[in-house]
């Protein structure tokens, strides 16, 4: 059932907040928050919508022409530390998002409350102004908006409430579910005829202009598009984005994130070594990235380069070289069905990010090894498990979080595991969601 056929039961005319939770109630869009949420969560995100309806109600008055966004949180999945040398990368968005009430105004001014935190404030025509205030929300939004003034598109003011439950520090990108909220609504509200390719472009220029920070694009693409995305960034901009059909859930498997609760302080410079470090290596071999990089050049150059760029380096090129062709092959799978050579090559990457690429912890403090405690921990108790799963570091490694595919009748049985290790809520039992930044109503 596509979108469109959802949203034949919300009466034609403007809606006032009032009037949609009657809708929401009333089960009116009880099939879309299903295909977005389960039926276990159906029941919890009714109320979660109510809520924010409310919320806004009370910032904002009752608003005749007022919609409902939702933006999810992703995961990457394959392709760990490549898209920095124009590498693939396989993610996928998940059933964590960022829910947005909006409604247009006339007086060229985005006005966004987000649940716990102050409001941002940003004037169209003045937007550059914010650029003095980086790595703020309303440096986002002005990015946005500047960046789709740029394309061509209209964008006008609005009001906007916002709850997020991606939470921060997890790798689950929600500074790019919020940079895709702005670009899904100034969509909607001004009839923008925009791909959601085009939103995450857009979204990442407001995070590399505006907010200050050079991200690649991998996390707004598959905030953007939803489902399972591979993404190749020969031309970084122009990403050859491909969006396998296939439904892990359907297979019966929950996609488990486990907070490990590492120190994140003073890791940029190990974030910083690894693009350095592979850059390191091309330009030994005359090359920009290692993406122009073959396998063979590398192999013979060893010698040299072990005097050159040392051993952590070579390791570390090839740990890119091969997950380039995982990535390809992992989506391979996916469009062909089949989950075993997929959740295979799960735990491969998972092996090469370990042993090559090294970002499971950070030799700065190796006392600290909750990535690596985590993930023994997850292969002793999958090694138990009757049906095949997989199990690797997630994101950017070193601290922070590890990813494990787990059927869904164990996977309660590993959340408790974990949450007994590494603090109640650590695991995250999660869904892979098809759809990506879409308006409800």
């Amino acid at each position: 059932m596509g979108l469109s056929e959802y949203l034949y039961v919300i009466r034609e005319g403007f809606m006032k907040p009032f009037a949609l939770i009657q809708n929401i109630t009333e089960g009116c869009l009880d099939g879309l928050l299903l295909s977005l949420y389960g039926e276990a969560q159906l029941d919890t995100q009714k109320q979660r919508y109510i809520a924010a309806l409310k919320e806004f109600s009370t910032l904002y008055g009752e608003l005749e022409d007022t919609h409902i966004f939702s933006v999810p949180g992703r995961s990457e999945i394959s392709g760990n530390h490549t898209d920095h040398n124009r590498g693939c990368v396989l993610a996928a968005s998940i059933d964590l998002d960022m829910i947005a009430i909006a409604a247009a105004t006339d007086d060229g001014v985005i006005r966004l409350k987000s649940e716990g935190f102050d409001a941002d404030t940003v004037s169209i025509a003045d937007r550059d102004s914010t650029k003095t205030n980086r790595y703020s929300s309303a440096s986002l939004i002005a990015g946005v908006a500047d960046g789709m003034l740029k394309a061509g598109y209209t964008v006008g003011g609005f009001v906007s409430y916002t709850t997020n439950n991606v939470f921060k520090g997890s790798g689950l990108s929600s500074s790019a579910a919020f940079e895709v909220m702005i670009g899904n609504i100034l969509r909607t509200l001004y009839h923008n005829d925009i791909s959601d390719i085009e939103i995450a472009k857009i979204a990442q220029y407001a995070e590399n202009e505006f907010f200050g920070k050079p991200c690649g694009l991998m996390d707004q693409t598959a905030c953007a598009v939803g489902g399972f995305i591979a993404i190749d960034f020969e031309d970084p901009k122009n990403p050859i984005v491909e969006k396998p059909s296939f439904d892990l859930s359907a297979l019966g498997y929950s996609l488990c994130i486990v907070n490990t609760g590492g120190n994140h302080a003073d890791l940029n410079e190990d974030y910083a070594s690894v693009p350095a470090e592979m850059k390191a290596v091309a330009k030994a071999l005359g090359k920009e990235v290692l993406r122009e990089v073959s396998y063979d050049t590398l192999f013979h150059a060893i010698p040299t380069l072990r005097q050159t760029v040392g051993d952590r380096a070579i390791l570390r090129a090839l740990h890119y070289l091969a997950e380039n062709k995982r990535v390809a092959r992992q989506s391979e799978a996916l469009a062909s069905g089949d989950v075993s050579t997929f959740l295979a090559l799960v735990n491969e990457s998972g092996a090469s990010s370990f042993r090559y690429l090294q970002n499971v912890y950070t030799v700065k403090n190796v006392e600290e090894q909750g990535l690596s405690l985590a993930l023994a921990l997850t292969e002793r108790f999958l090694a138990e498990v009757p049906r095949q799963s997989a199990c690797r570091v997630h994101g950017g490694g070193f601290a922070g979080t590890i990813q494990a595919f787990v059927p869904e009748e164990n996977a309660a049985d590993y959340a408790a595991m974990m949450d007994a290790v590494f603090g109640a809520g650590a695991c995250h039992i999660l869904k892979i969601r098809q759809k990506g930044a879409i308006a409800l109503v």
